[in-house]
């Protein structure tokens, strides 16, 4: 099969890790791939070392010819630029173009927006509710369910240990993500307040960078057991030094931090909101706990933090989770949807 993805985005966040997996594994299947992405990501460093024929394209208006999907059968797009190049070269040349869209939010009720998923002949969500907020803009559009999967990342040895024994005595919870406001950070520090009275054992790191941290950071002047570690770049460590990941955000397209942490083995807990759902079954695969309630969260914590049996229950179940999201699994379910793209045109 012969396919061109395309990914113009200049950072290589979460996106850009589960698009370079997914041609991988695609790779391993015989693939032929066209990659289009922007010159100046990581991303593209990384695909200049596999077996791609890797465009140069820095805006969605640029690169546009004939030979760069001449030989392809389907244009894959995986973020929000991208899909207006995939419309160009589509107009231009011919070719059907799918979408993989990762964030839960209202679709843009903008002309060219709509004009391009219009144009699309199938749009992939992550997770039901990003499904749901494409068919509430295109009721009549093709969609279909296929969730990322995790990335696994390098362990520094020296470098656990020396995160182990910085918090020697703790249990330590974790929560890797970007300093945004729907990120939920305001509702672990509001439950730092309530655990550090209780359970002063426990210590959460933060994990990341963003323009909420000084607001962040004076909201939790004074507590002794929160700690901001700034953006990292060695996660495997942090996941192996950890003993719980927290995510409690207010909205999220599908939470592939937590796919990560339960393969590397940690208990989550995770917001009941977009398609955190999806991954954490409450009380099977991690624990669920409402948007912004900041005592429910410190319960769960306390909860984990207090019972091994629990902890081992959570484990187990996250494992078995988890092979709804296996890349050779997830890589099945997007050959099958290319070829009924291209063998029907839907």
């Amino acid at each position: 099969m012969n396919i061109c993805h395309v990914n113009l985005a200049s950072g290589f966040s979460g996106g850009e890790r589960q698009t370079l997996q997914l041609i991988k594994q695609q790779l391993s299947m015989g693939y032929q791939l066209t990659v289009v992405a922007n010159p100046i990501s990581s991303f593209y460093s990384e695909i200049e070392k596999l077996s791609c024929t890797l465009i140069p394209a820095n805006h969605f208006l640029k690169t546009h010819g004939n030979g760069i999907t001449k030989n392809c059968q389907l244009i894959h797009v995986h973020e929000g630029r991208a899909i207006y190049w995939a419309l160009i070269q589509s107009k231009l040349h011919n070719i059907p173009y799918i979408v993989t869209r990762r964030i839960d939010n209202p679709l843009k009720d903008k002309w060219l927006s709509k004009f391009a998923y219009k144009n699309a002949s199938a749009v992939v969500g992550l997770s039901r509710e990003i499904n749901k907020q494409v068919l509430l803009r295109h009721p009549d559009q093709v969609t279909e369910i296929i969730p990322s999967s995790p990335v696994s990342y390098p362990i520094d040895t020296a470098l656990v240990d020396s995160i182990k024994e910085r918090f020697k005595g703790k249990f330590l919870v974790i929560q890797a993500a970007n300093l945004l406001a729907h990120k939920g950070h305001d509702v672990t520090i509001r439950a730092a307040k309530q655990i550090e009275a209780i359970s002063p054992n426990i210590h959460i790191a933060i994990l990341g960078d963003g323009k909420e941290r000084q607001n962040l950071e004076q909201q939790a002047t004074g507590l002794q057991h929160i700690s901001f570690e700034g953006k990292q770049t060695d996660m495997g460590s942090w996941f192996a030094a950890a003993d719980l990941l927290i995510h409690p955000s207010y909205s999220e397209g599908l939470g592939s931090v937590i796919l990560e942490a339960i393969q590397a083995g940690l208990v989550t807990i995770g917001s009941n909101a977009g398609g955190i759902p999806d991954i954490i079954e409450h009380e099977q695969s991690g624990l669920l706990v409402e948007p912004g309630d900041d005592k429910s969260l410190a319960y769960s914590i306390v909860q984990v933090a207090e019972n091994q049996q629990l902890r081992e229950s959570l484990r187990h179940g996250g494992r078995e989770k988890l092979a709804q999201f296996d890349i050779r699994y997830t890589a099945v379910q997007y050959q099958s949807l290319y070829q009924k793209v291209i063998n029907h045109g839907i």
